[in-house]
């Protein structure tokens, strides 16, 4: 015998109502802007000059062909690609080594100095930048690939130790102890351990870093003043001359500058999440 069950009412209540409202406006503010920049980029001027936020009547690729025209914008993409891969690499790598130090080995004023690194993150990096730049020029590396590098690096090391250290500690130091039992020394405990068990972490580390140094505008701007040198957000900044501005070419490479660290985010995404979460969250 089937018994009928009662139908459940969606019940809204004042506060709910509220907090979906909130959420679509968050995702309004959060997909606007890039709505905006897509389909400015395919218009040509007057067509954007008419119609800002419809849709291009007439579809045309002319702005990324203008983006390239002259190779001024590889060369950014290229300055751009170096120093992200650089700066992440670099800081992933002495990362590794001090959240291992931190969570796996035992030494003096462990505790005072891991405080003092996590302290860093709350100071903003445009207070470090006139002693940061003076360091560079009495070593001769303004206007060189060496000190943004250096600079990003620093900058990136707090959060990546941070999220490393909380996330290393999670492993079972029985693990540990056994290896170094069976004869295995640090370095190949944690490359040949750790490394392989934090590879959500890492990937998420790769993600936000990366995303950082891509988008980053001061530092490019004061370490990096040659033409040869610009990045491409700095590059995209001075796309817009006194008397002229075209929009729509901006747009396109802004549309253009946002594809790798997409494509990145898609091949990282599995991982992203819960590397985050699992070192922001966990600890002793």
């Amino acid at each position: 015998m089937n018994e009928s069950r009662p139908h459940r009412r969606l019940v809204l209540t004042p506060g709910g109502v509220l907090r979906q409202l909130l959420m679509l406006a968050m995702v309004f503010a959060v997909l606007y802007p890039v709505y905006f920049m897509t389909v400015s980029a395919f218009k040509l001027k007057i067509e954007y000059v008419n119609n800002k936020l419809g849709l291009p009547i007439q579809p045309v690729l002319t702005n990324f062909a203008e983006a390239f025209k002259g190779k001024t914008y590889l060369v950014w993409f290229r300055n751009s690609t170096v120093l992200t891969l650089a700066a992440v690499v670099a800081s992933v790598f002495l990362a590794c080594l001090a959240a291992y130090a931190f969570s796996h080995m035992r030494f003096r004023g462990k505790e005072g100095l891991f405080n003092v690194i996590i302290a860093l993150m709350v100071i903003p990096p445009v207070v470090m930048v006139i002693p940061l730049f003076a360091t560079m020029t009495r070593l001769g590396l303004v206007n060189t690939y060496t000190s943004a590098i250096i600079v990003y690096s620093g900058l990136l090391l707090p959060f990546s130790i941070y999220l490393l250290r909380n996330f290393f500690i999670t492993v079972p130091p029985a693990i540990v102890e056994s290896a170094k039992i069976d004869g295995a020394s640090e370095w190949q405990v944690l490359w040949l351990i750790l490394m392989p068990l934090s590879r959500p972490a890492l990937v998420a580390l790769v993600l936000v870093n990366a995303l950082y140094v891509w988008n980053e505008l001061l530092i490019a701007l004061i370490f990096l003043q040659t033409e040869q040198l610009k990045t491409l957000m700095v590059g995209l900044s001075t796309m817009q001359g006194r008397f002229q501005l075209n929009q729509p070419l901006i747009m396109a490479g802004m549309l253009i500058a946002c594809l790798p660290m997409l494509l990145l985010y898609l091949f990282g995404q599995g991982y992203f999440i819960k590397g985050l979460a699992a070192g922001a969250l966990k600890g002793e």
